[in-house]
């Protein structure tokens, strides 16, 4: 009985109701299928057209693992993934993807996702840093209240402020107005070190998809935007420069005619005026400053940038690989796969009034998405025909945190409730994993490095957590009464890759457990494969 409990205990999961949608006697498009109908409509014309034939469609135990750590960030649990496969709804996909985006783990891992995309971690000063973190909540809160992305990025980049320039190398910026969110998103030009040229780069890169810095200094040859556009569009941000010599060195706002929108490009005597990418300018006026003028500009519903780059980004977390990829290098040599399809997206979820939860809807609802991984065809093996579901090596939070939901482990109630702050502490578990497992590889392209592996096979959490007196999920398997070795094997199978063993892996792992294993002692023969399953590339990537 009590074995019982503690199994229960172990693998409990909140139960959330499906959600219920009122009849409407007009029907209306949902936008999650019109998306999901144009990524079917163009991959389908595209494979018959090259003759390529798609893989299977993933069956509901590669789906359930897939869609968890994609939309919150970790495995299924066993109680999870259990419930799932047995559910008879014939929408039950749809249903489990409308649950997911409930929870709170899916703002937590979308916010954990887009700041190390915005503001990357990369500093050791510690205010920096701490400015990461707080923007990092400030996205969760976004995520958790489905904010509409273009209202996000317009948010950023008004936020008010002044700009102390009093040292040209080492500018600090300062919120201004009674908004406690403006302490959080000067954080965002902080690191980019107050510097307009810095801030072009960003927001080029990230808001438009178009990476100019290679045009900073001269005309790239084989880049379609000169320097002159690239000094245009830092202008903008002209505000953060240092002002001529016969001007206050500490200054608010300036009126939009005068130096806040123009910039001297570097070791030059020219002086440009902020102007947009598709060479127009804004109507000035003395009410509205550059930074109001590129937010009304680049999240207008008319202007593709905006949008086509927001779906680009969002199929490249899903896909692994962008419909252009990289996602910020446009140009001769990096062009669409799909074109149309990403014009008909980028229009879509202007429809959608940029809403991030219908294009994720629209996404795992497509065809494409529920395609399994494993390749039945030679014509599946370009991965920009999508042809087949890429294989993504786990982030370093996506690892740690599938690693607690599949071995129980408990990690102490203040990191739960000041999760930020915790993460700054070297010492813990999570903070010590996600440091020796960062990488700025792309998920498809990710590799284990030899330290790597090494806290994989040998480290203490990994020791404690395959331990019978440690670890939860494991100590509850073990202590079951009246199952055999083929429940236990099987009960690890589900926890870890959320699906049953084969008959083959079934036999060869109950035949080592009935041995005793290495040291004739079943218990721990069973802790062995739990310790080998964790360290397999089943469980280390997303498939």
């Amino acid at each position: 009985m009590l074995a019982s409990l503690r199994l229960a205990a172990a693998l409990a999961v909140v139960t959330i109701p499906a959600t219920v949608f009122a009849a409407d006697a007009t029907p209306k498009v949902d936008p999650a299928d019109a998306i999901a109908a144009i990524i079917d409509k163009h991959l389908s014309a595209d494979w018959a057209a090259r003759g390529v034939k798609p893989a299977a469609q993933t069956d509901d135990a590669e789906f359930v693992r897939r869609v968890y750590l994609d939309l919150i960030g970790r495995v299924p649990k066993a109680p999870e993934t259990r419930d799932f496969i047995d559910d008879t709804n014939p929408r039950k996909r749809a249903a489990l993807v409308e649950k997911l985006l409930t929870l709170p783990g899916h703002a937590g891992h979308f916010a954990a996702v887009t700041r190390a995309a915005w503001l990357p971690q990369t500093t050791t000063n510690f205010q920096l840093a701490n400015a990461g973190f707080q923007f990092e909540n400030w996205l969760r809160m976004r995520y958790r209240d489905n904010t509409p992305a273009d209202e996000v990025v317009r948010r950023i980049l008004t936020v008010p402020f002044t700009v102390n320039a009093q040292n040209a190398m080492n500018r600090f910026v300062q919120p201004m107005g009674n908004d406690p969110d403006n302490n959080t998103l000067v954080g965002f030009y902080q690191a980019n070190e107050a510097r307009a040229e810095n801030l072009g780069s960003s927001v080029s890169r990230l808001f438009v998809g178009v990476r100019l810095e290679c045009a900073q200094c001269h005309d790239h040859p084989f880049a379609r935007y000169t320097r002159e556009q690239f000094w245009e569009f830092a202008a903008f941000f002209a505000e953060m420069s240092p002002l001529p010599a016969n001007r206050p060195s500490f200054v608010g706002p300036l009126e939009p005619q005068a130096d806040k929108n123009r910039i001297t490009i570097t070791n030059t005597e020219k002086r440009v005026v902020a102007r947009f990418f598709d060479g127009s300018s804004p109507e000035w006026s003395a009410d509205r400053s550059p930074r109001q003028e590129l937010a009304a500009w680049l999240t207008n519903p008319a202007n593709p940038y905006f949008a086509q780059n927001a779906v680009n980004r969002m199929w490249a977390h899903f896909f692994g690989f962008g419909i252009q990829d990289p996602v910020d290098e446009p140009g001769d040599n990096n062009p669409p796969s799909h074109p149309q399809l990403l014009e008909d997206l980028g229009k879509a979820f202007v429809d959608a009034k940029f809403d991030n939860r219908a294009l994720m809807r629209g996404i795992t609802r497509s065809q494409a998405y529920q395609l399994s991984s494993k390749m039945t065809h030679p014509s599946q093996s370009d991965p920009k025909r999508f042809a087949k579901m890429s294989l993504k090596g786990l982030t370093p939070a996506q690892l740690f945190d599938s690693m607690v939901a599949a071995t129980g482990h408990r990690e102490p109630g203040f990191m739960r409730q000041n999760q930020f702050n915790f993460n700054q502490q070297p010492n813990n578990p999570r903070s010590a994993f996600l440091n020796r497992f960062a990488s700025n590889e792309k998920a498809t392209e990710a590799n284990t490095t030899i330290l790597q592996a090494l806290m994989l096979m040998n480290g203490q959490f990994i020791t404690d957590v395959t331990s019978i007196e440690k670890g939860e999920v494991l100590g509850a398997i073990v202590d079951v009464p009246g199952w055999d070795t083929k429940q236990r094997i099987t009960a690890l199978f589900v926890t870890t890759f959320a699906r049953n063993p084969s008959p083959e892996e079934l036999e060869k792992f109950t035949s080592y457990v009935d041995r005793g294993g290495a040291t004739n002692d079943k218990k721990k023969a069973l802790a062995d494969v739990f310790w080998v399953l964790l360290n397999s590339p089943e469980f280390l990537f997303n498939h």
